[in-house]
C-alpha cells in the first residue's frame, strides 16, 4: 500500500512516470495478448486456450461458492445462446475441487463450455484477484476489456458494451 502511495506522489509531484502494475503474478493486460494455456474440462474435453483463436471470445471466472458468480450465470448462459456462433463463451473455474465446479455447471444448465483451473495459472494470467471477472477477446486473443463484479449479461447495456467491444451483432 506504501508502495501506491508513494507512487502517486512521484507522479503527482512530476518526478515519475505512471507504470502499469499487474495485480496477479504474471498478469496479461487490456491490450495484451493471452499467452498458450492448457484448460482441464469440467464436463467436456480439455483443451487449450488457442483452440478459441479465430473468433471473438468472452471468458468468464467463477468460482462455485461466489454468490455474484452464481447471480449473472443465467444472463451469460443467454448471452452465449444469443451470440450462437459468432463468438466464443467459456468458463473458468477457480474452484479447488473438480466436483464442486462440476455441480454449479450442472446446476446452473451452463451449455457453454468449462474448464477448472485448480492450478491458478489461468487465474494469475486473466487477473481474476476479485470475482466474477469477465474478459472480451478479440479473435487474435487480445485482451478488448475486463470487466469485474456481476453483470446482467443480457441486459440492453451490457450487450451494447459486447457488441462495441467484440464487433458482433446480438
Amino acid at each position: 500500500m506504501k508502495a501506491v502511495f508513494l507512487a502517486l506522489a512521484l507522479v503527482a509531484a512530476g518526478d515519475a512516470t505512471p507504470v502499469t502494475m499487474a495485480r496477479t503474478p504474471g498478469e496479461v493486460q487490456v491490450g495484451q495478448v493471452l499467452r498458450q494455456a492448457p484448460m482441464q474440462g469440467i464436463l467436456g474435453p480439455s483443451r487449450l486456450l488457442s483452440d478459441f483463436r479465430g473468433k471473438p471470445m468472452i471468458i468468464n471466472v467463477w468460482a462455485s461458492w461466489c454468490g455474484p458468480c452464481q447471480a449473472e450465470m443465467p444472463s451469460l448462459q443467454r448471452l452465449a445462446d444469443r451470440a450462437g456462433p459468432q463468438a466464443h463463451v467459456i468458463g473458468i473455474s477457480t474452484d479447488d475441487y473438480h466436483d464442486r465446479a462440476e455441480s454449479f455447471v450442472r446446476t446452473f444448465k451452463i451449455g457453454f463450455p468449462n474448464f477448472i483451473d485448480s492450478k491458478l495459472r489461468l487465474e494469475h494470467m486473466l487477473g481474476a484477484d476479485r470475482l466474477p471477472l469477465t474478459l472480451l477477446v478479440d479473435a487474435q486473443g487480445k485482451v478488448l476489456a475486463k470487466h469485474y463484479g456481476a453483470k446482467e449479461w443480457d441486459s440492453p447495456e451490457a450487450m451494447a458494451y459486447v457488441t462495441k467491444h467484440l464487433r458482433i451483432k446480438l
